[in-house]
């Protein structure tokens, strides 16, 4: 497939995805259930991220290898590793693909991704070096992550073509060092990058297919200030968190931000002053940690949704089922969140990965017909797309 029409495919499927999330009821105000997702052998585990089926990912201490659930979290299972004893997991798309990082055989560890479905596993080998991560993946299997370069002289953000094959070195902003943790569709990239030869970091987004990288600044400018971009979505709107860093306090008034579309106009949540965002949708809800710096206050999470804010530990559906001191990490177009908490009378007293779902009205036909009509031309545009394979 030439590049014309990989790219052209890129932007059917982000129209297709406003179209669909234009069609999802807002879950600010909706009822919600929530679900324990099990520990399999362990006495903990922990939810990493969610695709639109509601097929979750995550990590526990049972065999210490990653897991992949099924359909709205029904079911979980190992994920393989690369030869080594532990795989963790980073990320999945629609079709299933999961990234993440595994030991190898020779005890180096390698970023990762799987068929769909968590089938199998491919090693994605590094920037030359003997390290690398992968932290996110997008619906046509580019994905992202962090490699050592070669002599293991630096540290830098990657991208890949799609499906994990080739690996690009993305560089930096400035100075030695950058990771790349979330792409979009049309390949926009966001993460952390140096801005100098001095310890100051700033989240940064690039264009399609990652070429270019812009520093998204910091919410209020100052020169010793940190930002760190956490997740995109397919408008190209940042989700992450800045704030002050100091080497002996470590993060100090860290606040939750969020940008417009395509990285523009960094500003704040208006959530505590030590909260971060880790994950934002096509409709632009956000979920993230509240007080997640903070040694004496109690941690829980929080939904950002049409410039409210939701304390997720206080659902009243969440307190009745004995949960607490909730951290959520992923949210889905259907507003399905995920992550982990503390679940009175749990075995072990660990940690459980969770999934909470807003139970929203069903669609009106109006709603439907839109969708019908985004499927006609996303067909109309594949057809011509095909024709010119």
């Amino acid at each position: 497939m030439s590049n014309n029409n990989l790219s052209r495919l890129k932007y059917i499927a982000v129209l297709f995805t406003g179209i669909l999330a234009a069609s999802i009821p807002a879950t600010a105000s909706a009822e919600w259930s929530i679900m324990g997702l099990g520990t399999l052998a362990g006495t903990y585990s922990v939810a990493q991220a969610i695709n639109d089926s509601g097929q979750v990912v995550g990590n526990g201490n049972g065999v210490d290898r990653a897991f992949i659930t099924g359909a709205n979290g029904v079911g979980m299972s190992y994920l393989d590793t690369l030869g080594g004893g532990r795989s963790f997991a980073s990320d999945i798309n629609n079709a299933g693909q999961v990234v993440g990082y595994s030991f190898t055989d020779t005890g180096d560890l390698h970023a990762f991704i799987t068929g769909p479905n968590g089938a199998g596993m491919s090693d994605l080998g590094t920037l030359g070096g003997d390290y690398s991560i992968a932290y996110g993946v997008n619906n046509f299997g580019q994905v992202v992550g962090v490699s050592s370069t070669a002599g293991n002289a630096a540290y830098h953000a990657f991208i890949t073509g799609p499906n994990g094959v080739g690996m690009t070195d993305l560089g930096t902003l400035s100075g030695d060092y950058s990771t790349a943790y979330s792409i979009n569709d049309s390949g926009q990239v966001t993460g952390i990058s140096s801005i100098s030869d001095v310890p100051v970091q700033h989240a940064f987004i690039t264009g399609a297919n990652g070429v270019g990288m812009t520093d998204l600044t910091t919410l209020n400018g100052g020169t010793d200030n940190i930002s760190i971009g956490r997740a995109i979505n397919n408008l190209g709107q940042v989700v992450g968190f800045s704030g002050f860093y100091d080497d002996f306090i470590g993060y100090q008034s860290v606040q939750a931000f969020i940008t417009d579309a395509g990285g523009i106009n960094i500003s704040g949540l208006g959530t505590s002053i030590y909260s971060r965002a880790d994950a934002v949708n096509d409709i632009g809800q956000v979920v993230g940690g509240i007080n997640s710096y903070c040694d004496y206050c109690i941690r829980s999470a929080f939904l950002y949704s049409e410039g409210t804010i939701t304390d997720l530990s206080l659902l009243a559906p969440v307190v009745a089922a004995g949960w607490s001191e909730l951290s959520a990490v992923g949210i889905n177009n259907r507003g399905q969140i995920i992550g982990w908490g503390h679940l009175e009378g749990a075995p072990g007293g660990g940690s459980r990965a969770f999934l909470l779902s807003p139970i929203v009205a069903v669609p009106e036909p109006a709603t439907y017909a839109m969708l019908l009509a985004g499927l006609g031309l996303l067909g109309f545009m594949l057809r011509r797309g095909q024709q010119t394979i």
